[in-house]
């Protein structure tokens, strides 16, 4: 556990280092109002990170649009508000506030409670909006790796009522209007059978010797069993595919995943975006030949990662061929001004 906490500190030291300092304001004549450290639900543990979010908000002459932001730790760590900053400098100069959100990690409480983490947060934010000048009506969810499964599930359990948990406060919509995945995991059960390498690269980074299926996996963690052996039902209610269907509404995707993804492989999305398209969902899907894990900055801004890149789409059924595609953080914003903007 300490080794690969290490490790994602390293991670996350070697992209800060890529993508530089945040900007201080969004663009010529347009400021940013910093609000850190928001509780939006009592700690628990008590002076733990877990509950709480850091807010970018630019000044405009209209309530802004919101895009919560929740980074990954393999559930690992309450960490989910780092990255927030870089990803306010790209698009507060839009119009966007973002909302860096923390869940409690695997250590603190099991799942769901990461669940009911992030939709506390929605929640909360939809409550305070009017405060901090947000638009309540226009709320997007995006996130990498487990922030991307926090992403996910969020977006298709919006307003279940079973699923909404009783963290912080309640009565508020938690329902967003866009969802913005990067390398998401949305089957637990099926990650082993499409890891790269025989799962070497994934077992050597968490110290494991069973891949996923490992009692100490991050997985078997987050369920609170070894995933193989965790009740049929346990592990399902943490896949997000298990909510598609059921003529429950979804909100439009933008996601994002590299084939060279040691540790949550491409397959999980295909999965995703598979389930999207059946239900009559609309989402975007890019591909990255050459991105691995961790690479959601790089993704959007370096051209060796995001070489060969190809996008394909699905709306109501229908279905585009994979196209060739160089995505940029101008991507993001059209999908988001497309559905948070129309």
């Amino acid at each position: 556990m300490l080794r690969q906490l290490a490790l994602l500190t390293a991670g996350l030291a070697v992209l800060a280092a890529a993508a530089g300092p945040p900007a201080a304001a969004a663009g010529p004549g347009r400021p940013v109002h910093v609000t850190k450290d928001l509780a939006y639900a009592p700690a628990e543990p008590a002076g733990t990170q877990g509950h709480l979010l850091d807010l970018y908000v630019p000044r405009t002459g209209r309530p802004a649009p919101l895009v919560v932001f929740t980074h990954g730790s393999g559930w690992l760590a309450d960490n989910g508000r780092d990255g927030a900053d870089r990803v306010a400098a790209r698009l507060n100069p839009h119009g966007y506030a973002v909302a860096g959100v923390a869940v409690r990690a695997s250590s603190q409480a099991r799942f769901p409670a990461q669940l009911h983490d992030i939709k506390a947060a929605i929640r909360w934010l939809r409550a305070h909006a009017a405060e901090y000048h947000l638009d309540p009506d226009r709320i997007a969810v995006m996130g990498e790796s487990s922030g991307g499964w926090a992403t996910t599930m969020a977006a298709v359990t919006g307003d279940v009522p079973e699923l909404e948990g009783d963290v912080g406060m309640t009565g508020p919509s938690s329902a967003v209007q866009a969802a913005v995945p990067f390398y998401a995991p949305s089957d637990l059960l099926q990650m082993d059978a499409h890891m790269l390498d025989g799962c070497a690269p994934f077992n050597e980074a968490f110290g494991l010797t069973a891949c996923h299926a490992d009692p100490k996996s991050p997985e078997s963690l987050l369920l609170g069993c070894p995933l193989p052996e965790c009740a049929p039902e346990k592990a399902a209610a943490a896949n997000p595919l298990s909510y598609m269907g059921d003529r429950r509404p979804v909100p439009p995707f933008l996601i994002l995943h590299g084939r060279q993804d040691t540790f949550v492989p491409y397959h999980q999305s295909r999965l995703l975006y598979d389930a999207l398209a059946a239900a009559g969902a609309e989402a975007r899907f890019l591909t990255f030949p050459h991105a691995a894990h961790g690479t959601y900055l790089e993704m959007l801004s370096d051209p060796a990662t995001r070489r060969d890149a190809r996008e394909e789409s699905t709306r109501a059924g229908h279905r585009t061929k994979p196209r060739p595609a160089t995505p940029t953080w101008g991507t993001v914003v059209s999908f988001l001004d497309r559905h948070l903007r129309s």
